[in-house]
C-alpha cells in the first residue's frame, strides 16, 4: 500500500499509474481479443454484434460502478486519516451492495436487452441475434464483473495498484485461451467469446478475494460476517452517484450515436466498433493517471494536506498530456494497420481510418477533461464532472453528430468528439481554476474527522 500524503507528487502519481496502466491494458486486451477472434473467425456481423452490445451492458452497470467509485474515494480518505476500522466497514458495506445490485442488474439486463438493441436500430438478422445472445450471457456474469471492480477499487483506495494487475494477468491469459478454444476450436462463435469473458471475470473475482484476505491485514472478506453501515453507503452514494449518472449519460448519448451509425449497415458498424476498441486502448493511460490523481487527492484531503493537491494535479496533467500527444501521433500514423487487425473488409477499414483521423487530433482535450474531473471527485466535488460531461455529450457531441452527418457526410460526423471535449474542458477547468472546489474538500475532511 502507498501513502500518498508524503513524497514527490510526480513520482508518486507516475509509479502508482504504471501497474494501473498495465492492468487496464490487460483488461481491454481480453475485451479486444473477443472482437479480433469473432472478426477473424466468424465475420463482420459478429464483430458488429460484440461492439454494438458493449454500450448497453455499460449503461446498466454504470450506476453501481459510480457508487463503487464513491466507496474507493471514501477508502482513500479514511486511509489517509489512518482510520482502518472505517476502511473495513466501507468494504463490508460495498460487498453487501454488490450482492443486491448485481442480482438486480442481471434480471433487468436479461429483460430489456432485446428492446434496447432494437431501439438502437440494430440490423435484423445475424447482427441482432448475436447481439442479443452476447448481451444476455454477459448479464449472467454481472456479479463477477462487479466483484472484480470492487476488489480493484478497495486496493486502489489503499494505494495498492499492483495486486489488481495480478488478478487481471491471470484473467487475461485465461480469457485468451478460452476465446481461441471456444471459437476456433469448438466453433461456438459469439456465444463462445461471451462465455469466455464471464468465466475469466469469475476467476479474477475469486482470485482477488483470496489475495486480499491473504495480503491485506486490515481487511478480511467473509460473506458470513459482513456488517452493513447505512451512513457509509449514504456517503458512497453522495460522492459516487453523480459519477454513476455521468456514466449513464455517456451510455445514453453513445447509444443515440450508435443508432445513427447502425443506419449505415454492418460494415460501417464494424469499422466504428473497431475504432472503439482502439480508442479504449489509447484511453487507458488517461484512465490510469486519472485513477492515480483521484487516490492522491483523496488521501491528501483525508490527511488535511490541501497544499499538495494542486501539485498532484499539475504533475498528472503533465504526464497525461505528454503521453496523449505521443499516442495520437502513433495511432494516426498506423491507423490502417490497426483497423486491419480486426477485419480485411475494405469498407470496414475505410470507416475505421476516417474515424481515427478525426478522433485523435483533439485527443489531448480529453486528457485535460478527464484528469480535472477525476481530481475534483477525489476532493469530494461530483456535480461539476457530471455537468461537464452532460454538456459535452448531450448538448454538443450527439446533436453535432447528426448535424455534421446530414450536412457534410457520414465521416464528418466524427468531428463531434473533439468539439464536445472542448466544451467540457471549459466548464471543468474554469471551476477548478476558480478554487471553489476547496470548500468541498474541507467538507470531506470534516466528514472524515466526524466519523472518528
Amino acid at each position: 500500500m502507498t501513502d500518498m500524503t508524503v513524497g514527490k507528487p510526480l513520482s508518486l502519481v507516475f509509479r502508482f499509474s504504471l501497474p494501473l496502466l498495465a492492468g487496464n491494458l490487460l483488461q481491454q486486451m481480453y475485451n479486444m481479443v473477443d472482437s479480433i477472434v469473432v472478426g477473424k473467425f466468424v465475420g463482420k456481423e459478429a464483430l458488429a454484434a460484440v461492439g454494438n452490445s458493449y454500450i448497453i451492458n455499460f449503461l446498466l452497470t454504470s450506476l453501481f460502478m459510480g457508487i463503487g467509485l464513491g466507496a474507493t474515494i471514501l477508502i482513500s480518505q479514511f486511509f489517509g486519516a489512518k482510520q482502518n476500522s472505517r476502511v473495513k466497514e466501507t468494504v463490508d458495506t460495498m460487498y453487501i451492495a454488490l450482492l443486491v445490485s448485481g442480482a438486480a442488474v442481471t434480471v433487468i439486463g436479461l429483460l430489456i436487452a432485446e428492446p434496447l438493441l432494437r431501439l438502437m436500430n440494430t440490423p435484423e438478422g445475424l447482427t441482432l441475434d448475436w447481439s442479443i445472445q452476447y448481451l444476455r450471457i454477459l448479464f449472467l456474469g454481472t456479479i463477477f464483473s462487479f466483484g472484480y471492480n470492487i476488489n480493484a477499487g478497495i486496493l486502489q483506495g489503499l494505494g495498492d495498484s499492483k495486486l489488481p494487475l495480478l488478478f487481471l494477468s491471470v484473467a487475461t491469459v485465461l480469457n485468451i485461451i478460452l476465446d481461441i478454444l471456444f471459437v476456433a476450436g469448438f466453433g461456438w462463435g459469439v456465444f463462445g467469446v461471451a462465455l469466455a469473458t464471464i468465466i475469466a471475470q469469475a476467476f479474477s473475482f475469486m482470485f482477488g478475494i483470496f489475495f486480499i484476505n491473504k495480503r491485506v491485514d486490515a481487511i478480511k472478506i467473509s460473506f458470513r460476517h459482513l456488517r452493513f453501515n447505512q451512513s457509509i453507503l449514504f456517503q458512497s452514494v453522495r460522492i459516487g452517484l453523480p459519477a454513476g449518472l455521468q456514466n449513464m449519460l455517456f451510455s445514453v448519448g453513445t447509444m443515440t450515436l450508435q443508432r445513427l451509425v447502425n443506419s449505415y449497415g454492418p460494415a460501417f458498424m464494424a469499422g466504428y466498433s473497431s475504432v472503439g476498441k482502439i480508442d479504449t486502448f489509447a484511453f487507458m493511460p488517461l484512465t490510469s493517471f486519472a485513477t492515480a490523481v483521484t487516490t492522491f487527492v483523496g488521501q491528501n484531503v483525508g490527511a488535511g494536506k490541501m497544499d499538495r493537491v494542486k501539485n498532484g494535479v499539475r504533475s498528472t496533467m503533465f504526464l497525461a498530456g505528454v503521453v496523449c500527444i505521443v499516442i495520437s501521433i502513433l495511432v494516426i500514423t498506423f491507423s490502417r494497420y490497426l483497423i486491419m487487425a480486426f477485419s480485411n473488409d475494405e469498407e470496414v477499414i475505410r470507416t475505421g481510418v476516417e474515424f481515427l483521423h478525426r478522433l485523435m487530433p483533439p485527443y489531448i482535450l480529453l486528457a485535460v477533461l478527464f484528469v480535472i474531473n477525476s481530481a475534483l471527485r477525489g476532493a469530494g466535488t461530483s456535480f461539476i464532472p457530471l455537468l461537464s460531461t452532460a454538456v459535452s455529450l448531450l448538448i454538443f457531441r450527439v446533436p453535432l453528430a447528426y448535424f455534421l452527418n446530414n450536412h457534410y457526410g457520414k465521416y464528418e460526423m466524427f468531428w463531434c468528439y473533439g468539439i464536445g471535449w472542448a466544451a467540457g474542458v471549459l466548464i471543468a477547468a474554469g471551476y477548478y481554476l476558480s478554487g471553489r472546489w476547496k470548500r468541498k474538500a474541507y467538507q470531506s475532511l470534516n466528514n472524515v474527522k466526524d466519523s472518528e
